[in-house]
């Protein structure tokens, strides 16, 4: 049986798709991270991997200062990893540098003069670290 807010859409998917990986993400809400539990109860009922989950809207960077307040709730996103047994894979900040970088299509050339740079990093690094962690215990290779 199926969760049964997941649409059916969700299920076809889960059927085209085998050896499906999710990578779920949350903002720091509470309201937010229940709604995620309910799709790491769908990827676990349809045997989904996780690779961990992601909390955006973790603050604010502001474009004067580049210092970070916090605007929202704070750890929705690591308290639903660890309450779900799921990487927690690290927390993105909103920031306008990076959304300005990204209007004038200079991205690559600038990324890493944004304060956002840092977490982005981090969080590929675990993925990528995860993913290799699972290629060895299933001889998949992930590239």
């Amino acid at each position: 049986a199926v969760v049964s807010t997941q649409s059916t859409g969700h299920m076809a998917v889960m059927e085209v798709i085998p050896n499906c990986t999710a990578l779920l993400v949350t903002s720091p809400q509470a309201v937010s991270a229940a709604d995620v539990l309910r799709q790491v109860t769908f990827c676990r009922k349809t045997s989904a991997n996780i690779l961990g989950i992601i909390e955006t809207l973790s603050g604010f960077v502001c474009p004067n200062c580049s210092n970070c307040s916090l605007i929202f709730n704070q750890g929705g996103g690591k308290r639903l990893a660890d309450h779900s047994n799921i990487n927690f894979l690290g927390t993105v900040p909103i920031d306008p540098a990076l959304s300005s970088l990204l209007d004038k299509g200079s991205l690559l050339d600038q990324i890493e003069s944004c304060t956002s740079y840092q977490s982005y990093s981090d969080i590929i690094s675990a993925a990528l670290k995860h993913l290799e962690l699972d290629s060895c215990r299933t001889g998949i290779k992930t590239a």
